[in-house]
Parts: C-alpha cells; structure tokens; sequence
C-alpha cells in the first residue's frame, strides 16, 4: 500500500491526539474513533480504568493508549492517523468508524502487521449496511470485524414470510444506503411479492403536505391501502416522527401492520414508538444477555466492569449505543490475549513503524499476536466474543416484539420470538387480532359431554338443548366479562381428537383444525400432540390420572353380637361355666351348708348350674352357700365373670361402629402389581396414549407403566377398555373392574353416586391440565387465557370448583368400605343375632312348656317331681342331725326340748325319731 508522507498533515492531526503512553509500559494500543463519537471515546477510557485496576488479569503491568478522532467519511484522514500511532509503537489498533474508512485501515494494518479490530459505526443510529471489507485466504489479514455481519436482509425476509404479506412498501431515511436490503429484494421478487420504495426526507411534514397536494382522492386512497403492510428502515428518531405524522394525518388506519428493523433500538425508544403508532407493530433489534441474577450484572469472570455501564437504571447505560459495548468487550479481550502472552512468555516488543519510508518492515511479532486474539474469547456486555475462521464474530441475537391489534395508543408490547443465525427464527408470528371487546361476536364451541364439566338436559317445552357442567360455568364467566356470545355443540363422534393414519384429526380436536368450531371446551387436557395443530389457553384446572374401583360390600352377619369373641373362647366359657358349676357341687355335697330353719333352697347339680350361669350374667340372686371352699371359689369365679363381661362389652362396641374392611388397592402401584381386577380406560383417548408412551419406552424407569399397558394392551386394547367413560363406569359398578380416567371426572362420579358404592385412588402430582383449545392462530387466546388468571387469582375458580367437587359429600372418596359419613348409628342388622337368640329361647321354652303339660295330663296325676322329693329328704336328715347335735343341752330341761319339738307339730317330731325321754 502506498503510504502518503505529508509531515505538516501528521503534525496538525497529532495534536487532537490524546496519548497516555507512559515510558516504561509495555502494553500501548491505539485507537481511532469517528469524531461524532464521543461516548465510544468515554466507554474505552472506562474499560482501560476497569482492566488497570483489576490486577488478576495483567498483574503488575498497566494498558496505557493514544486516542485520535476523525472524520469516517475520509479514508486519507484515518490512515494518516494510523500511521502515527504505529510510530508511536502499538500492539493492537481498535477502530469504531463507518464503512467508507474501513477498507483503507484495512490495507495499512495488513501491510504493517499490526492486529486491526474494526467496529463498524452507523450514521446517527441510522441501520448499518454491509462494509466493503473484504476476506482473504491468504495470511495477511489482520482485520478482525467485531460486530457481526449486517442479518437484516435474513431477518426481515423470514418476518415477511412467516406473516404471509404479498404487498408492502419499504421506507427508508436518507443516511441509510438502499444497497443494503438488495438481497431482500431479489429474493421477495423471485417470490412475486410487490414491494414499493420509498425514501423519507428530513422534512416529514412537508414530504406529507406535499402527497395530499399532488394525489388525488383515488390515488390517495391506494396509497393508504399501500400503507396497510410497511417495513421502517430508519433511524429510532426519524421513525418516531414519521409514524407521528402518518397517525396525525389519517393515513393508516386501525388495521395496518408495520415493521420498524433497526440494531440500535433501547428500551427507550420501544416504549415511544408504541405509544405513538396504532395498529399493530412489530419491532426487531438486536439484543444481548443480561444475567438473571442482579447481584452478578456486573460480574464476568473474574472481571469487575464499572455499574455506569452494567447497572440497567443508570441514564448512561440506558443511552449507550451498540458501539459502546463492543467498544468495551475489544478492550477486555485484547487484554486477556496479553494475559496470555506474558503467561506463555511469548512476549514481542513493540516496535516503532514508519509508514513515510517505502522500505519500511512491518512488525514481526504482529502474526503471533494476532494469532492470540482470534484464538480468544470473552463474555462481557454483549455476550461471547470470539472469531471464526474468517476473522469474523458470528454471535448475533435479535429480539422480536409486537402489540396487539387497536386504536388506543399506549398499548402493552410483548416479545413474539427470536431470531439467529444458527437457529434461525424461534417463535410463532401469527397475525392476529387481539381485542378485549368482544362484543356482538358469536362463537361456535364444540364440546363432548363428560360429568361434571359438560352435561346436557332435554327441554320438556322443545326448547334447544341446556348445557350445564364446571366448563360451561368457566365459558360463562368469559362470556360475561368479554361480552361474546356461543353456540354449543357435540362433537359427532363424541371424542376428544386422536391423530389418525392419514394424518387427520377425529373428535373435538379435528372440529377445531379443520375450522368447523371456534374453540372446544370439554374434559380436555392440554398434550403435545394437540398442541401441535391447535392453541391452548393457560389451564384452568389441575389434571392427574385416577382408578375409579367399587367398595367392598358390607357382610349381613346376624350373629355380630358374637363377633368380639372367637368361636373357640366362647367354647372355653361355655365349658368354663360346666366346669365350675360342678364344682360348686361337689364342694357343697363334701362339706354340706348350715340352712336355716325354714329355708327350702337345694344345692342340686341343677342349681349349681343355673346360679353359676346366673351370676355369670349378672343376673344371680341370694347365695346359698355357706361354706368357706364354695364361697372362695365363688368369689374367684365372680372376679372371672366381671374381667369376661367388660372385655366382651368393649370389643362389641367396638366391632360394631368400626368396619375393619380394607381393601388392597390403594395406589396406581398397586392396581399395576395385581391381576385379579381387570382394568383399562377409553379406548384412543390422552389416558390410553400416555400409558402407552410410557409404558412402550425403553428408558422408563418406573415399571408401573409396562404393567399397565400390558393388561390395557390385551386382544389390542379391546378386552380391557371401553368406548366411552360412562361404559367404563358402569362396567365398574356391575362388574369386577377398574376404571383408570381422570381423576376430577371420577371424584365426582364417586361423590354422586346414591349407593356410594364407589372409591377412588390415584396420585396428587398434576403433570397436566385442563385448558380450552383453540384454532392455530385465533386471535382469543391470549384474552381468554388473562381472564382465566384473573379469575384464579380473585378466587372465583375455586368457588366454581366448589360447586361441583363440594368438601362434604355424601359419600368417601377414598374409603374402600360401603359406609356413608352420616355418623355411628347401629342398624338392625348388627342386632338380629340378639333378637334370633331370644326368638329362639321364646320358641323352646313353649315347646317345653307344651311337652310338660302333655306329659302332666297323660299320667292323669300331678306327681311330685324328684326336686321336691329331695328337698324333703334333705330337710328331714337335716333336722335329725340338728337334734342330734343339739342333745346335750336336755340336760337344762326337758320342758325345753319339748316345747321346741311341741313346736315343730307332730309330723316333725315323728321325723326326728319320736319322743324322747328324760334322762
């Protein structure tokens, strides 16, 4: 490259050079900014602050540098500049100038070996367009591009696209070159698309004034038609004004759609543009990471940036430019790469370069350096900085925001999706129409009827059906807050919607694809699948899988009085009472008791047994037993008797309010692990797909879905499930079967049913949930889906749910016993073992009463019955031994005896052997 040596040029422009060389620094680089760039001149001297006094990545050494500015519309200017800082020594030139001056610095810095990282600058935030730098193989490029190449021309033709326009008008300001969009041109008119030009003067007001001068009415409104669909290449300030006046002057209307492409766009100027357009906007810029956590915003590494620059509030950073930031992250990477070169201790020394001699020699240790800059990388303000092969830096990430549709200014802005090189565009574009107001428009919902969410009653009068159900609850309160109106309908084959082999939709699901309904709203869960060909609202309630079983009947046991004891402790005390009777005899025959006079008790075997019986049941009256031995053992069989009887009267309390019944099944883990109840669901529904996913991968861990899709899969699904729900629940109730469906639908089944003869079970984690799908693309999804937050959020979703899944219901959802939460009250058949018991002591104590009295008349005489017979006997023996005992004490008198045995008249005294003499 010839090099232009004139002394007088270089001495004038040196002095608005600014140079902090100091004479024993090591580390010089210089720098070349474009002089309407003042803040690119205030960011580097913050980066060279911040890297200086972080002593973890230069140590010891300091960055000392020389900043010239000047005009980047002349390339003479900025390689006479370059020049001077190379003779001063430098490691590396950063440049932050336009496209005109790039290619020279471009020669001069290959000609030299000097390290060149370009950031390319635009013209008063004017959208760049490509530069004339150009590549080559060969090793002697020394220019690093730091911004990216210019993706507009990609951006905006994948935009377009996804928004299906046909017709559009481009509108550019006059520092922006045309040359730049020329790709996107060629490529929308091999499409066949029309697209108008038209270049914005700085004067809008007069540009608009002299439109209505030149139009006429037919031509005016054909242009307003053009201004429908718009794309804004333009700086933000040139494109507030222009949309300013355009909404001023009734150009467009409510329903035009604009584009505004620009780099340079802050959160600043977002906010202005949406408040003065209407209609709907979409803007795209490029945006950069910023760390969710705030505490590490101004954290990268092991470097510190200053908070002017990281820290979101603060007005320098909000108004800094794209510029700015690449300015700081070069800085942060030339100075990690001389890190890395003090580290290898591959240090080169700068050299003093003359560009004014035609023999100059360029530097020698230039390759090396370079070298080590490419193969570096950073992540500072705008992300990862690092070079491809082509000394190009290939990270680019731009944002795409959009309003809705709407006259009102001051709308809400929302991000639509994004865009890279890589990945190409992430994000659905749809063009849509999103009103609040929805009043006076009727939608057509399709539904399938599942309790409780949709259910349908005949009118007796012919009336159109009446949908009721916690759905159609949710759909009204919509309809009341937005005002629309609807048409309800079933689906014709009363599915849901499964893919089918052609590819098509059945159900519900293929209502709403092929756009025979507006929105569907059932017992439908939101599933990857279906979200595929329609939209989805947010969920308005929970979902999760349940098993809808029948209960365990209750046994009629007559005999339940019985139930406390087993049948071998009733034999125990049943022979217990045998065996202690006998004893009571025979411990009185041994040792007879002392009776009264008068006193007709016996102490038969008979009566021993029926007193140990009676006072077993507490039911015993006077003892007769006056012996020491029957009296211990009496007491004994007493203090036995009360142990017995109070054991008895607890556990019969107990039995008799406390089912003991439990059943089995208690989880989807344990329905999987038997085979005894056949189970399935609904044949082709979201239950049977997602067993079936999961129970046909590989890499599932839980073997409880294999389990389950082997029963369910059995004769290919048509032994285990069922056609519809309702099948499926009477097949529970009539038979040996479990029901595995959704568990809101299967509550309230089981909350309803009038013989509670009904329990569920199931798991509480809610993988999914119930939402209103919609067509791809419809315009009500984002308004439906903020009122159903609203309403969740006020409470009034719970007060529906309420409704139909009330808290106390007459049945137990999760007790496996038939029994209703009424209480403890003991019916009947708890006590008609008690009531046979007397029943058939009544019936046998006839029979008795009967057989004696048949047996009374055949022997035609009352004869005495050997009780009385022995009762005499013993009285009789009784009293001889009494006279006997008592004959001593005659001796007193014999007026005495006589007068006692003169008592007892003469059969008694003829009893105890006749008169007796005196002695």
């Amino acid at each position: 490259m010839e090099v232009f040596p004139l002394l007088l040029v270089l001495s004038f422009w040196w002095s608005r050079t600014w140079d902090s060389a100091s004479a024993d620094s090591i580390i010089h680089i210089g720098a070349i900014f474009d002089e309407s760039a003042k803040k690119d001149d205030e960011v580097f001297r913050t980066a060279v602050g911040d890297l200086n006094q972080n002593e973890e990545i230069l140590q010891t050494e300091k960055i000392t540098f020389s900043v010239t500015f000047v005009d980047g519309n002349n390339p003479f200017q900025a390689v006479q500049e370059a020049c001077e800082l190379m003779n001063q020594g430098i490691l590396a030139l950063v440049s932050s100038i336009g496209c005109p001056s790039a290619g020279s610095l471009q020669s001069l810095a290959d000609a030299m070996h000097i390290p060149h990282l370009f950031i390319q600058r635009s013209t008063a935030g004017t959208p760049r367009s490509g530069c004339g730098v150009t590549r080559s193989s060969r090793n002697d490029d020394y220019t690093l591009s730091v911004r990216p190449p210019v993706y507009l021309n990609d951006v905006i033709l994948r935009v377009v696209t996804e928004y299906a326009w046909q017709k559009l008008i481009i509108f550019y300001d006059s520092e922006y070159d045309i040359r730049g969009i020329q790709e996107f041109l060629d490529k929308v008119s091999q499409q066949g698309m029309d697209v108008a030009l038209q270049k914005v003067e700085n004067n809008i007001n007069k540009m608009i004034t002299t439109l209505f001068d030149t139009m006429r009415i037919e031509e005016l409104n054909r242009y307003r038609d053009t201004l429908r669909r718009a794309i804004l290449v333009m700086n933000p300030a040139t494109a507030k004004s222009f949309i300013t006046e355009v909404v001023e002057t009734n150009l467009v209307a409510f329903d035009c759609h604009w584009i505004i492409i620009n780099e340079e766009i802050n959160d600043v100027d977002v906010q202005e543009l949406v408040r003065r357009s209407i209609g709907r906007l979409t803007i795209i810029r490029q945006t950069f990471p910023v760390p969710q956590n705030i505490s590490q915003r101004c954290f990268r590494g092991n470097h510190r940036i200053s908070s002017t620059l990281c820290d979101p509030k603060d007005p320098f950073a909000q108004n800094m430019e794209i510029s700015n930031l690449y300015i700081y992250d070069t800085v942060l990477l030339l100075a990690n790469a001389f890190h890395k070169k003090l580290e290898d201790r591959k240090w080169h020394s700068m050299a003093s370069l003359s560009c004014i001699r035609k023999n100059s020699k360029p530097w020698q240790g230039g390759r090396s350096m370079l070298e080590t800059i490419k193969k570096g990388g950073v992540s500072g303000l705008t992300g990862e900085l690092e070079f491809g092969e082509n000394g190009g830096n290939p990270n680019v990430h731009f944002e795409i925001l959009g309003t809705n549709y709407g006259e009102e200014l001051g709308r809400g802005v929302r991000k639509l999706g994004c865009w890279t090189p890589v990945t190409g565009l992430n994000g659905s574009l749809t063009d849509k129409k999103l009103e609040n107001n929805m009043r006076g428009v009727v939608l057509r919902v399709v539904t399938v009827l599942e309790e409780p969410f949709v259910m349908v009653s005949e009118n007796v009068l012919g009336k159109p059906k009446k949908y009721q159900g916690f759905s159609i609850d949710v759909l009204d309160a919509l309809s009341n807050y937005l005002g629309f109106n609807y048409e309800i309908y079933v689906a014709p084959d009363h599915k849901y919607g499964s893919p089918q082999e052609d590819g098509t939709w059945n159900g519900l699901v293929g209502e709403l694809v092929f756009k025979r309904a507006d929105i569907g709203i059932s017992a439908l869960t939101i599933t990857p699948d279906r979200e595929n060909v329609v939209d989805f609202t947010t969920r308005y309630m929970d979902y999760s899988v349940g098993v809808l079983l029948r209960r365990a009947e209750k046994t009629v046991d007559m005999f339940a009085c019985l139930a406390p004891f087993d049948l071998s402790l009733w034999a125990c005390i049943a022979g217990t009472v045998l065996l202690v009777g006998l004893l009571v005899y025979l411990l009185n025959w041994l040792n007879p008791p002392r009776l009264q006079m008068g006193s007709m008790t016996s102490t038969t075997l008979y009566n021993s047994m029926w007193f140990v019986y009676g006072s077993f049941v507490q039911q015993g009256g006077e003892v007769p037993y006056t012996a020491l031995a029957a009296r211990m053992m009496m007491g004994a069989w007493w203090l036995f008797a009360l142990i017995v009887i109070s054991s008895y009267t607890a556990n019969l309390a107990a039995f008799l309010t406390i089912t003991r019944i439990e059943s089995s099944i208690q989880s989807l883990q344990d329905l999987s692990k038997q085979t005894d109840i056949p189970y399935g669901t609904v044949l082709d529904s979201a239950v049977y797909e997602h067993v079936r996913m999961k129970g046909m991968n590989p890499f599932e861990r839980d073997s409880m879905y294999s389990q389950m899709w082997r029963m369910m899969n059995r004769s290919n699904g048509s032994e285990n499930n069922v056609l519809e729900s309702q099948a499926g629940i009477q097949k529970v109730k009539y038979g040996n079967y479990a029901f595995v469906w959704d568990a809101a639908v299967l509550e309230y089944v089981a909350i309803n049913d009038p013989d509670c003869s009904f329990y569920t079970v199931g798991n509480t984690v809610a993988d999914r949930g119930y939402g209103i799908a919609l067509q791809h693309g419809s315009p009500y999804r984002d308004v439906f889906s903020q009122r159903i937050l609203e309403l969740q959020q006020n409470g009034d979703m719970d007060i529906l749910r309420h409704k139909w899944w009330p808290k106390n219901g007459q049945c137990d959802l999760y007790s496996s016993v038939d029994t209703k939460q009424k209480g403890g009250a003991l019916d009947i058949k708890s006590f008609a073992g008690v009531f046979c018991i007397l029943a058939a002591g009544i019936v046998l104590s006839c029979f008795i009463a009967m057989l004696e009295t048949w047996w009374n008349k055949r022997k035609g005489s009352r004869v005495p019955s050997k009780e009385t017979s022995s009762l005499k006997n013993e009285a009789t023996t009784s009293e001889r031994r009494n006279a006997w005992l008592l004959r001593p004490r005659l001796k007193l008198g014999t007026s005495t005896w006589r007068s006692q045995a003169s008592s007892h008249g003469p059969n008694q005294s003829s009893q105890l052997g006749g008169p007796l003499d005196d002695p």
